[in-house]
Order: structure tokens, then sequence, then C-alpha cells
């Protein structure tokens, strides 16, 4: 028998549903979510909890034409479902197929495009003052978490709006969680208007007795409303949304299709900004994601009927060993403190937070005020590591340059996830921060050939007078030996593996072992290869790059960058190589444009690491070549590269 959803094309399939009908649907959509993410991966937790939410959005809110804007499009598969993508639905995150978020060029329904917290408020105020400008009659609604209420930039847009007191909806999506359980004073305050139980109580009876009335209209209904806003302000004094000039509406069940959409109705037609506040449970529906909301949060693949994650046995990841180094060390160094912005779970730092909860914080999505609160606590006397994906260290690059490295304040930023990512697509890949970081001053960055040699830039770091960024990817290291004592490493030089007189590849991060199989792939047709780990993106090893010139009479050095933009690293060096080859009196001809350099070009898409890079070059020559695989790359060196330097970007 064919269900509902099947029948959905566009919202207008299921307005003049009843009320039964839009239940069963939701029941439906919650299946397809986790059957779906059970095979692809995905973040089922926040789409599971916000199915009703957008089902009433939808019923209320006349879309297209009414905006309704995301924040952050990890909760909005339910959103996707029923916009005409149920038939693509398998293919979410999959190279080619639906984005994990929200896209523009996917449907006309996704207005706004976001993968980190907080923006939702300021772009759909945006479109709400065009609209009042241009005389427009549409509608605007931002939904967001109350996870990402812990963003500054989020309160930035709630001053305006309510300054401004334009027609808009809020509503607040309050599961209790971002990605792991909220922090702060402000999540409190939302548990507190969670559970006034007097309140909500008295504020139904009065309800109840005013819808009795035979009369339930006019003075009466504006007498009522009177009377529920008194009695708020008595049971919950200060409602700070109602003291920003916001109409409170709430809290209300966010799973009951009935109050949702009569609430949205009342609240669309109200002339000023209002504030719906909807209780939800993430992972509704899906009991293993009610009972681990964290692990749900975007897992990937697991047993649908059992809620178990399909694991593939492998070494522990860059993250874990990062974690428990940082736990080592600390055990030695009671200066050593550690940071996270609402990422306990991702950068593993739960297990440094278990071993020392009083030297850990975290600051919510908050990544700005992480970085200025490490350089006080730097200031200080203290030894901050502000454990940070590469994608949400952007969010506090003013911090980076004003706060900490203007006055060279020796804070460790440990950028994890750097390079590319995966399924999380555009918004999330790790491949501007060598560029955006190698351009201030003080600032020092490193990136380990593998998990050990990250152990080493760790434990150095923490030693070092000034900032420094020490990078790893996202995923399993390589499973070398992280056990004994960590051995010390010499600060800006790096490492010969292999010197060979025919061609040099520097290389940086695990690339070094892709340079170290196309040695070998050389070897046999009679090349002799050098292979050097850099280590230091800044300093760069300027006596390293010498030797790797003269060893070969000219350089030639052709960049690509298979986890960073295209003048990141190597490349973007172009004075300093200027100035190594002048002074050995050589000639070197940089060459960048297209393969990888794409990605500097035009945003580098959702897909596994290994699809992404599939079909793409991974390797520039002097004259430009795209080389795409190991063939390739033979041919080329055997024919036009004998005798040059060649720069390896990092990939994981």
């Amino acid at each position: 028998m064919a269900g509902l959803l099947e029948g959905i094309s566009s919202p207008s399939d299921f307005r003049r549903f009843s009320l039964s009908q839009l239940e069963q649907l939701a029941g439906e959509i919650r299946g397809q979510i986790s059957g779906t993410t059970a095979r692809t991966g995905g973040h089922s937790g926040a789409s599971l909890g916000a199915v009703e939410l957008i089902l009433a959005l939808h019923d209320v809110y006349k879309t297209p034409d009414d905006k309704v804007v995301f924040d952050i499009g990890h909760q909005a598969y339910a959103h996707k479902l029923v916009t005409g993508r149920m038939g693509q639905f398998d293919t979410i995150r999959q190279l080619n197929g639906l984005s994990g978020f929200l896209k523009r060029h996917e449907s006309a329904y996704d207005v706004w495009e976001a993968g980190h917290a907080g923006t939702s408020l300021s772009g759909a105020l945006g479109m709400a003052v065009a609209r009042d400008l241009s005389g427009a009659e549409y509608n605007v609604a931002a939904v967001i978490g109350d996870g990402a209420l812990t963003a500054g930039m989020a309160w930035e847009a709630m001053n305006q709006l309510g300054h401004l007191r334009t027609r808009m909806v809020v509503v607040v999506n309050d599961n209790s969680m971002s990605i792991a359980p909220n922090v702060g004073a402000f999540s409190r305050y939302l548990t507190d208007l969670r559970t006034a139980p007097g309140y909500i109580r008295v504020k139904q009876d009065i309800e109840s007795i005013l819808e009795s009335l035979p009369v339930f209209g006019g003075p009466i209904r504006r007498a009522g409303e009177r009377i529920k806003d008194v009695l708020h302000h008595a049971v919950v004094p200060g409602n700070v949304f109602e003291e920003l000039g916001f109409k409170y509406f709430g809290p209300i069940d966010g799973h009951d299709l009935s109050s949702l959409i009569s609430v949205l109705r009342n609240a669309r037609e109200y002339p000023g900004p209002v504030v719906i506040h909807a209780i939800t449970q993430k992972g509704k529906g899906y009991r293993p994601a009610e009972e681990q909301p964290v692990q749900f949060h975007g897992p990937g693949p697991f047993e649908v009927a059992s809620g178990q994650m399909i694991k593939k046995k492998g070494p522990p990841s860059y993250s874990e060993v990062f974690s428990r180094t940082l736990v080592e060390i600390a055990r030695e160094r009671p200066d050593v403190v550690a940071i996270t912005a609402a990422m306990p779970d991702g950068t593993k730092l739960d297990y440094f937070q278990a071993q020392f909860p009083k030297r850990y914080f975290d600051v919510g999505i908050a990544e700005q005020h992480a970085a200025t609160f490490a350089a006080g606590l730097a200031m200080a006397g203290l030894r901050p590591v502000f454990a940070v994906y590469s994608t949400f260290l952007q969010r506090a690059y003013d911090q980076v340059i004003h706060d900490v490295c203007h006055q060279n304040l020796p804070v460790l930023f440990a950028v994890d996830r750097a390079g590319l990512v995966g399924g999380d697509g555009a918004t999330h890949q790790g491949v501007y921060d060598i560029a955006y970081l190698r351009t201030v001053p003080h600032i020092e960055i490193a990136m380990g050939k593998d998990e050990a040699e990250m152990r080493r830039l760790i434990k150095a770091a923490l030693d070092r007078p000034g900032p420094v960024a020490v990078r790893y990817p996202r995923g399993a290291g390589r499973n070398v030996p992280v056990d004994g004592p960590i051995e010390p490493i010499q600060w800006g030089q790096a490492e010969w593996l292999f010197r060979g007189h025919d061609l040099t590849i520097i290389a940086l991060g695990p690339m070094v072992y892709r340079a170290l199989e196309v040695r070998e792939l050389l070897k046999d047709s009679g090349f002799d290869v050098g292979v050097v780990n850099a280590r230091f993106v800044k300093p760069l090893d300027g006596d390293a790059l010498r030797q790797a010139f003269d060893d070969g009479g000219f350089a030639d050095a052709g960049f690509a960058d298979e986890h960073g933009v295209v003048l990141g690293a190597a490349a973007e060096d172009l004075d300093d190589a200027l100035e190594f080859a002048i002074a050995a009196d050589e000639r070197i001809e940089l060459v960048v444009e297209r393969g990888l350099g794409e990605i500097a070009r035009e945003f580098a898409q959702h897909a596994g690491i290994a699809a992404a890079l599939r079909g793409r070059s991974f390797f520039l020559g002097g004259a430009g070549e795209f080389l795409a695989d190991g063939e390739q790359l033979e041919a080329a060196l055997l024919e036009d590269f004998r005798g040059e330097a060649l720069f390896f970007a990092e990939q994981s």
C-alpha cells in the first residue's frame, strides 16, 4: 500500500491534509530519514526532531513565495523530502547527489544556504527589510536551534530586529542540544522557560476559561491577552525576548502539529517580530537516536533495527590521538587548559574534560569569544589550547589577528579537520586556513606527516613563545606507534626522507606518504627521487628548499593542493622561493593553474574525500599539465621533469 509521502512533490500537496494525515506523513518522513541515513550517514538526529515544525511551517506559509530560512540545513531533511526531492533522497551527501545542507541550486524552496550556526536571523531580517522597502507582501520566518543562540551573531540580529520591529517570525527549535548538550547561562535561561509548570498550567486554565465564554472577542480577548502577559511576567519575570521587543509564544510542544499550526498562523499575522519557543526532542521517533542524541547528530552508516554503528576497524583518529596527547602533557603541566566551541565530541576533548574538568572550557558556538578568551588566559600565564575545526576557525579570524597575534600571545590552535572533509561539503571544507593564517605576523603553522609526528608538534608548540597552529586531518591516522615518551622535534626544520638528484618532492602532512609512493613508482624507471617532509608551512625551512633546488640543478616548482586552496602553502611563498633561487643563481617558474586549484575558484562540494578528488588533477607540472593518476604522473615525469623540485600539498 502506497504511503502519503510518495505522493508529495510540493507542500501544496499536503496543505489540505487532515491532522491525522499530517501525523501519518510525519511518521513516514521519519522512517525515510532513518532508513536512508542508516545507509548513507548524515544528520539524522536534528532532522528527526524537526519534522512537525517543518510540516507546520509549510502548511501555514505559502512557500516558496513566503521565505522560510533554516539555521544550518542539517535539521531540514524533512524539508527536502516534501519539496520535490524524495526521489533523490537516497543520494544525500553522495557525489553528485543531494547536499546534506540546503542549496539554492537544488530547489526554489531553499532560500538560504548555511553550514555554520547563527546566520539565519541576519539573513532572514535582510529579506524582511528588503520586502518592506520594495513593497512586497511575502512573509519571512527563521528556524534556529537553541544551540545556535549561543552564537553572538544571532543576538546581533535579535538586537536589530527588536529595534526595527520588522514583521518576522523566529522559531526557536529548543531541544537542549547543539551537537552536544548546550552549555552556558542562556541555556539555563531557556530551561527555566521550559520548566515553569505553574505558569504553563495557570495559562492553560485561563485560556480554557476564556474560550468557554459565550462571546470571546474584542475587549474580552484583549483583556485576556493582557492577563496572560501579566501572568507570564509574574511567573517568569524579565522574559528576554519580550524585553527585546518580541511577541513571545511559548513554550509549546514542537511535536504537536495542531498547536504548531495554530500558533504559526497567529504569529504570521502579528505586525511585529515574534518568537515561537518550540520544545522538541532530538532524534524524535527513532529510539536509538532519542537515547543517544550526541552519537546520532551526524553518524555514519548504522544498523537501522538496532541503531548500532557500522564502524570499520582501524587506527585511532587524529582527533583521538590529539586529545590523549594533550592529556598526557597536561598531567605534567598544570598551566595547560583546553577550549572547545560546542564540539567536545568532535574534537575528542571530552576525554580531556573527564581528566581535567576544571581546566576544560566549552564556550558554546562562540569561536570569536573562544579565541579572545584564550588570549586572556595566555596573557595571565596559562597555555590555552583551542581545538577547533578548520572551517569554524574562519569565524574567529579577526580575533586571531587582533587579540592573539597582534599581542604575540602563546595560544595553540589545534586545527582539526584540516583539508577536505567529505560529505559535509562546501561549507565545511578545511582548505582555507593555511592561506588566511600565513599572512598574519607572529603565528607559526605546522602539520605532521602522521599522528606520531603530530604528537611531537603539539608538545613542541606548547613551548613556543607566540601563537602556533598545528593542523591535522579528519579521520584515522596511519596506525604508527603513539605510545611512549614524546620525542622532541627541531622547530622549523624539514625532514629529508630521501635525497635525489633527478627530482625532489616536498610534501606536507599525510601527503608525505603519497610522495613516497610516487618515489617508488619512478624508481623502476631509473629516477633518483628525493622526498622532503616539510613539516612547517610557516616558517619554511629555507635550507631544505635551497638543497632541493641545488640537487636538481634548477627548480621548476609546480604546486597543487589536495587539501588547501592554491597559494595556501608552498606556492604562496613566492617571494621566499624566489629569494632562495636568486641566492643560488637558479631559475624558478611557479605555475599555478586549474587542477585542484579549482578549489580556490569554486567551493568543493560534498562527497567522500576519494570521490571528491576523482576526476581532479592532484599534481601540476611546470608546464601546467593536469596529472590525475599515477600512470599519468609517471609519464609526465619521465618526459618533462627530470632535475626539478616539486611541491606536494597535504592530503589525508
